[in-house]
């Protein structure tokens, strides 16, 4: 699945085409993705400007004019596409190949602007739906998720309040979604072992009773570097994903653990070996030596 920066990546590729831009009208081409579309799908968004776009953990949040978000969530497989009125579409490598003749373009949003975007799911486990900005926090989507990663939110001070006294292993705390929201396996594999962090270690031992946790904010300034990093080279690029224009992402070229197993371990000075384990039934990939 499409980790955060992935999803960010998305999100500021789409931005320049649809802020500002009215919906003409929308082609839905079948009745659900992984849920069906809200009733009225299409006409409540046409004629409705964009007045902004944003993303919320691994979600796509369109601000409409009417006091509406178009939530979109890209599955496994989804991605988003730009077409032009001068015919431009998709230049770039893809991962996998698009289905023929646009077998799998599900949806097609036409904007005044004379751009269509097209979003396309081959296995269909993403989905849209249309929530009140007014209770969108309430909203089973969204209530209840975490801080953001991205930005000041995420630091020292608020890990150590998350982990307090937690016995779960550090990567199943920063992987719940209740505490830190879109985070995923990729980033925090990598996180975890620029910070010197071992994923099996308690995640409550990252959190004094007393004084500040140097622990903690390394970890805190180290995921907001890796993430800022994979969103700079355009996401991972694994199996399915791929950025608006088409073309691949290349954080995976800089990956120092995941999916390294059995090479060196890249921290200077340390040449151990990079182990694989898992941990509630996903990989982990960390080194044993320089991890504590």
């Amino acid at each position: 699945m499409p980790e955060l920066p992935e999803v960010e990546t998305v999100c500021r590729g789409l931005a320049p085409a649809m802020v500002g831009a009215v919906i003409d009208g929308v082609e839905r081409r079948r009745e659900n993705l992984r849920f069906p579309f809200p009733d009225n799908f299409v006409a409540r968004l046409s004629g409705r400007r964009i007045e902004g776009l944003a993303r919320r953990a691994k979600y796509l949040l369109a601000d409409l004019d009417d006091g509406t978000v178009l939530v979109m969530h890209l599955g496994m497989s989804g991605s988003f596409r730009i077409e032009t009125s001068e015919g431009a579409s998709t230049p770039g490598v893809f991962v996998h190949p698009r289905g023929p003749a646009g077998t799998h373009d599900h949806v097609v949003f036409h904007l005044s602007n004379g751009t269509a975007i097209v979003y396309n799911d081959p296995r269909r486990f993403g989905f849209m739906d249309l929530i009140p900005r007014a209770s969108l926090g309430e909203h089973p989507l969204f209530a209840g998720i975490g801080i953001e990663p991205l930005g000041n939110e995420l630091n020292g001070e608020a890990l150590s309040r998350l982990f307090a006294g937690k016995a779960a292993p550090l990567k199943a705390a920063l992987l719940d979604q209740r505490l830190v929201a879109g985070l995923g396996n990729i980033y925090v594999c990598e996180s975890l072992h620029r910070a010197h962090l071992s994923p099996r270690r308690k995640a409550g031992t990252i959190s004094p009773k007393k004084g500040g946790s140097p622990r903690a904010a390394l970890l805190a300034q180290v995921i907001r570097d890796v993430l800022e990093e994979a969103v700079a080279a355009g996401g991972s690029s694994l199996r399915d994903h791929r950025q608006t224009d088409g073309t691949l992402g290349y954080f995976q070229h800089t990956f120092r653990v995941y999916d390294r197993e059995g090479e060196p371990c890249l921290n200077p000075g340390c040449g151990s070996i990079v182990r694989r384990i898992v941990q509630s039934g996903r990989s982990t990939f960390y080194c044993s030596t320089c991890q504590k």
